[in-house]
């Protein structure tokens, strides 16, 4: 199982939403392959925001050896499930899909609502690893049954 979290810049959620899913992974003992990515090409390279380094290693998770990176089409033939933190970057990842085949792997990570993007809110980050860690632990359990 290949599993893509992916957001605008690959610095805030989509890193926490990797760090949470890996930590899941490890814990249910599954051979799951967990990356992140980012919409745009503005952080490639780049390690995560230190604010969502600091709350994913307040909860045991640490998310700082991970880089930025940007989505590409290569990503369809690589993930089995690619999740967007919202739906502006759903639609631009849905916009480079090849095919009907592509499209039917990219979802919302929370259906029906956007992970806030907590970059210029500091108060968000919190909140949002939350979101994300819930999420993850129903993905968990969705993807197993």
């Amino acid at each position: 199982m290949k599993i893509l979290m992916v957001c605008l810049g690959n610095i805030c959620r989509s890193p926490l939403a990797h760090g949470i899913m890996e930590q899941l992974v490890r814990e249910e003992e599954l051979d799951w392959d967990i990356d992140s990515a980012g919409t745009s090409n503005m952080h490639v390279g780049s390690a995560p925001d230190k604010r969502s380094i600091a709350v994913a290693k307040k909860y045991g998770i640490d998310i700082s050896e991970q880089r930025g990176r940007q989505f590409s089409q290569n990503d369809f033939a690589h993930y089995d499930y690619i999740y967007a933190m919202d739906k502006d970057n759903l639609e631009t990842i849905l916009s480079l899909a090849r095919d009907e085949e592509d499209k039917k792997r990219v979802s919302l990570l929370i259906k029906y609502t956007d992970v806030p993007d907590p970059y210029y809110d500091d108060s968000l980050f919190e909140p949002v690893y939350h979101l994300i860690d819930k999420a993850c632990r129903s993905l968990v359990e969705d993807i197993r049954s």
